[in-house]
C-alpha cells in the first residue's frame, strides 16, 4: 500500500475508519468521505497529516461525479456508506423509506463506481460492503437488508467482468461493533453483542479492524476478483 492513494467512501467511522488508518499505517494515503462535515474533520484529526477529506452526498450522483474529479487519479476505492439499519417487517414496510434506505447502500455504490472506475490506476481495485444477511437472513425483519447485501453480491460479480481488468471484490461482514447499531439503546446493544457473540465459533462480534484487514487484502491481492470475502466469525456455519 505503500504511495497508494485510497479512497474510502464512508471514511469516518467503524470500519470505514478502520480501513483509513490501515492504508496510512501502511504507508498510503487514505482519502475519506462523509456527508457530514463535522464527522469528516473529526475523523482527520485521528488520520496522520497525509489524509484528506470531503463532504459529499453520495445519494447526489452529480456531486459524486464532482468529487471524483477532483480528486483526480487513485488506486483503490473502498465502499462502506450507509444508515442506520433499517429493520421491520414487510407488511409494515413504508417504502418510500425503503427506497431512501438503498439510495446510499446499493445507488450510491454504482455511482460511486461509475465514476471512478475510470480514473484507476492499472492494478487497482473496488471493494464494496454488503454482509451475511445476502446469504442467511435473520429471523424477521430483515428483508430490506438482505435484499441489498445480495444485490451487492451480483453487482461485485457483474462488475469484475465489465470493469477488467480493474478488479471488483466485496467484504461480506457478519456481526461487527460499529455504529451501525447506533439506533439501539446501549444496554441492549451491549446485551446483543454478547448473545450474538456467544454463538460464534470464535466466541465474540468483530472489531472494525479486523474487518479492514480484509478489505486491505482484497486490494492487494492481484489474482483475485468477483470474490466475496466472509468476515463473519463463522456466524454462516452456525
Amino acid at each position: 500500500m505503500q504511495d497508494k492513494t485510497v479512497v474510502v467512501l464512508g471514511g469516518t467511522s467503524g470500519i470505514g475508519f478502520a480501513i483509513a488508518e490501515g492504508v496510512a499505517a501502511a504507508g498510503g494515503r487514505p482519502i475519506i468521505v462523509s456527508r457530514a462535515q463535522a464527522n469528516l474533520d473529526a475523523a482527520l484529526a485521528r488520520l496522520p497529516a497525509a489524509a484528506a477529506g470531503h463532504a459529499v452526498d453520495l445519494t447526489d450522483e452529480a456531486a459524486v461525479a464532482g468529487l471524483f474529479e477532483q480528486i483526480g487519479t487513485l488506486d483503490h476505492l473502498a465502499y462502506t456508506a450507509g444508515e442506520s439499519l433499517m429493520l421491520g417487517a414487510i407488511a409494515e414496510m413504508e417504502l418510500t423509506a425503503a427506497r431512501r434506505f438503498m439510495e446510499t447502500r446499493f445507488w450510491g455504490a454504482i455511482a460511486a463506481a461509475k465514476h471512478a472506475a475510470p480514473r484507476i490506476r492499472p492494478g487497482g481495485s473496488i471493494v464494496f460492503s454488503s454482509g451475511i444477511a445476502g446469504a442467511r437472513p435473520p429471523q424477521g425483519g430483515w428483508a430490506m437488508g438482505a435484499s441489498i447485501c445480495a444485490g451487492m453480491e451480483g453487482l461485485t460479480r457483474a462488475l469484475a467482468v465489465e470493469l477488467a481488468p480493474t478488479r471488483v471484490n466485496l467484504v461480506s461482514p457478519g456481526f461487527i461493533r460499529t455504529p451501525l447499531w447506533r439506533d439501539i439503546p446501549e444496554a441492549d446493544r451491549e446485551a446483543l453483542f454478547t448473545s450474538v457473540g456467544a454463538k460464534l465459533p470464535v466466541g465474540r462480534v468483530g472489531e472494525p479492524g479486523e474487518l479492514a484487514e480484509a478489505y486491505l487484502f482484497l486490494m492487494q491481492a492481484g489474482f483475485t476478483t468477483g470474490h466475496v470475502l466472509v468476515a463473519d466469525g463463522g456466524g454462516l456455519l452456525v
